[in-house]
């Protein structure tokens, strides 16, 4: 599963669940279930308007115990930091945005536009069912990783002298960086 996929669906899940809670907690609040004449079961948290969404027993269960209040603190501190960096994580961006020509520094090229055009390029080789090119490094030192999805009876051999000489050589001659470092992850599945 991607990064993406995987941030995804756990944003549907997490998301689903606070939707569904809330939308719970909010109907006990507004009286829903005396209105539709519903009996949630006993140990249901809000059931009527006039009942805290926390019992009192609930809230005073742990508060003669010392470790309780720096405990909860400490917990609720771990997942707002937690959160945040997830957040700070999905806001930077891997690689460089844009990229200086050497040949013609008031050119700036789009780090995506490298990335689409090396994808493009590479897909039209023989073996190649599916490609994913992701341009990294910093704007002075960029690199590209590739992934390429192969058929089943493709040759790796010749394949690598392909791109080598086919996207890879255009991209090094488009950027002027011959010594463009190129990570290549190759996968066959039927």
């Amino acid at each position: 599963m991607t990064r993406s996929a995987l941030n995804r669906t756990v944003l549907a899940v997490v998301g689903l669940a606070l939707f569904l809670g809330g939308a719970l907690l909010l109907f006990g609040g507004l009286d829903g279930y005396a209105r539709l004449h519903l009996h949630p079961p006993s140990w249901w948290p809000l059931t009527s308007p006039e009942q805290p969404v926390v019992s009192t027993t609930s809230r005073t269960r742990w508060v003669d115990r010392s470790w309780w209040w720096p405990a909860v603190i400490a917990a609720l501190s771990l997942l707002v930091v937690g959160c945040l960096a997830w957040l700070a994580g999905q806001l930077r961006r891997s690689g460089p945005a844009t990229l200086r020509l050497p040949t013609a520094p008031e050119v700036h090229v789009r780090g995506r536009a490298v990335e689409d055009a090396v994808e493009t390029l590479t897909i039209a080789l023989p073996a190649v069912t599916r490609a994913r090119t992701r341009l990294g490094g910093s704007p002075r030192r960029p690199r590209l990783r590739t992934s390429l999805r192969l058929r089943p009876d493709a040759a790796p051999g010749p394949l690598l002298t392909d791109y080598r000489s086919g996207p890879l050589a255009d991209a090094r001659t488009t950027l002027a960086r011959p010594d463009l470092p190129s990570e290549i992850r190759l996968t066959v599945r039927p």
